[in-house]
């Protein structure tokens, strides 16, 4: 394994001019992909250990992935895996020999690891896990908000493999009266203004036996822009508590605040109701940081304007997830919601993880058909008609709809 990573250090040591896309542009693509809530197009670009994406935004990066992606299986691949940062000074290559993650605050005793020192503690464990971005479909808010007007793309299913986080607190020794953990990457501001990229969990949901520290991506160590060497994994939280290049947690007894907080108290905060929603164009009074993501469900084999045959049956495919209670039924519907069928569900590979789904279809009429699908989870939470608003744009998930042609 050492001698893998070495070798994965010099690819990146190699490439990193590449990823410095301020000083040097990155290898463009003569395509590009259209957004499908019809906001222009998109750039395909290459990034190293990434097939082309999306490209939404240079510095910081992110990339956006085809949705076509989502009809090659359940699992993302490694390379087509979205991308997202918040601040503009990545990592371009870590040095396995020089990092640490370092442990402190309300410990009984505090904790400086190389990769393998956190590897030797325990068994690796593993999950499937939806890693989504809470800006995700951002682009079909109206009215429009502010931020990356983002497609469906910036969502993706992996296995994740690491050591729980409750062995190293376990390990570490947690204070009585610890209330909350941070964690912070090596990613860093550009200026002394901005603030550090740190999240904070729960005391509670960080010992959660779902919560790793993981350092495989689909049996292969996380790609560099995923977080390299080790990443937090939050299953069924939005990507916002997801820390890449993860290097440092503190144990607190005392609410998470200050200049380095802001993305905990300021920013990622939804309105504090039910719906996580405000009238359009209004601002809550309220706001409490944004959590779990709801149930979802998209169609995948088929985009808008596709043709369909009058009597001749298609296979329609999909995926749903939810925020971890596990997907309990998808139904499509061809009437505008009057009437809707039941799916059938693929293999079940985990609470946290897409569902695929498949249902026949033959119609009987020529003319324009609008589908629509929605699935609905163990807990009975169904996706809503109309979608809900907020400033933000954050954590839609209304029953999506697609215009198809019956010839």
């Amino acid at each position: 394994m050492r001698a893998a990573l070495n070798s994965r250090r010099q690819f990146l040591r190699g490439a990193s001019v590449l990823l410095a896309g301020a000083a040097l542009p990155l290898r463009d693509l003569a395509a590009t992909v259209d957004q499908p809530f019809g906001n222009g197009t998109r750039e395909l670009v290459v990034y190293p250990q990434k097939r082309p994406l999306m490209r939404i935004t240079t510095r910081p990066p992110h990339l956006e992935t085809p949705f076509s992606v989502f009809n090659e299986g359940p699992i993302t691949p490694n390379d087509a895996f979205f991308v997202r940062y918040h601040l503009a000074n990545i990592p371009l290559s870590v040095d396995l020999n020089a990092y640490r993650l370092r442990v402190h605050g309300k410990v009984g005793q505090e904790l400086s690891l190389s990769l393998e020192d956190l590897q030797r503690i325990g068994d690796a464990e593993e999950l499937v896990a939806v890693n989504q971005c809470a800006g995700n479909s951002r682009g079909y808010s109206m009215p429009r908000v502010f931020g990356a007007q983002l497609g469906n793309g910036s969502m993706g299913n992996a296995r994740w493999a690491g050591l729980p986080l409750r062995r190293l607190l376990q390990k570490a020794g947690i204070a009585a009266d610890a209330t909350q953990v941070t964690f912070n990457g090596l990613d860093t501001p550009v200026l002394p203004a901005t603030s550090d990229f740190i999240k904070s969990l729960a005391i509670d949901d960080a010992l959660s036996s779902d919560v790793l520290l993981a350092w495989n991506m689909n049996n292969e160590p996380i790609p560099m822009l995923n977080g390299y060497p080790l990443k937090l994994i939050v299953p069924g939280y939005f990507g916002t508590y997801w820390v890449k290049h993860l290097c440092d947690i503190e144990v607190i007894n005392t609410p998470f605040a200050g200049h380095d907080a802001l993305f905990m108290t300021t920013a990622y905060r939804l309105p504090d109701n039910e719906c996580g929603c405000v009238p359009p164009g209004t601002q809550p009074a309220n706001t409490v940081p944004i959590g779990r993501f709801k149930v979802r469900s998209f169609v995948t084999s088929l985009t808008n304007g596709s043709i369909l045959h009058r009597g001749r049956t298609t296979q329609i495919k999909g995926i749903a997830f939810d925020g971890g209670y596990g997907i309990k039924t998808v139904q499509i519907s061809i009437d505008g919601g009057v009437s809707w069928r039941d799916a059938i569900l693929g293999e079940n590979l985990g609470k946290y993880s897409f569902r695929e789904w498949r249902v026949a279809l033959t119609p009987t009429q020529v003319g324009p058909l609008e589908l629509r699908v929605r699935a609905s989870n163990t807990r009975n939470e169904t996706q809503p008609a109309e979608a809900a608003w907020n400033p933000a744009g954050y954590a839609r998930n209304v029953i999506e709809s697609m215009h198809l042609v019956v010839v």
